[in-house]
């Protein structure tokens, strides 16, 4: 089983950036998929979940409004759309597959928001 994510980066506050994660090893559609963040000395914090058929989405309080997560199950990714960039929203972003017992994560990228 591998997640991997790609598309983090440094931009500056008030940008925005599009997350992916590809999956493989795994029969994605039944797997809830959700993006998690850690900060420096922080614990990590779920960003956005979204259910195995992509109708239901739930946020943090934090994001609402400015991140927007999705899925393609013909692709096996699933993405996390992110505006209005904050400095605050600097983190190690990581993807989480969830079926039933099964419980996968992926490496993570970076992403840096800083002028």
């Amino acid at each position: 089983v591998q997640l991997v994510e790609s598309g983090g980066g440094l931009v500056q506050p008030g940008g925005s950036l599009r997350l992916s994660c590809a999956a493989s090893g795994i029969t994605f559609s039944r797997y809830i998929m959700s993006w998690y963040r850690q900060a420096p000395g922080k614990e990590r914090e779920l960003v956005a979940s979204i259910s195995s058929v992509g109708d239901s989405t739930n946020y943090a309080d934090s994001v609402k409004g400015r991140f927007t997560i999705s899925r393609d199950n013909a692709k096996n990714t699933v993405y996390l759309q992110m505006n209005s960039l904050k400095p605050e929203d600097t983190a190690v972003y990581c993807c989480q597959a969830l079926w039933r017992t099964l419980n996968y994560w992926g490496q993570g990228t970076q992403v840096t928001v800083s002028s």
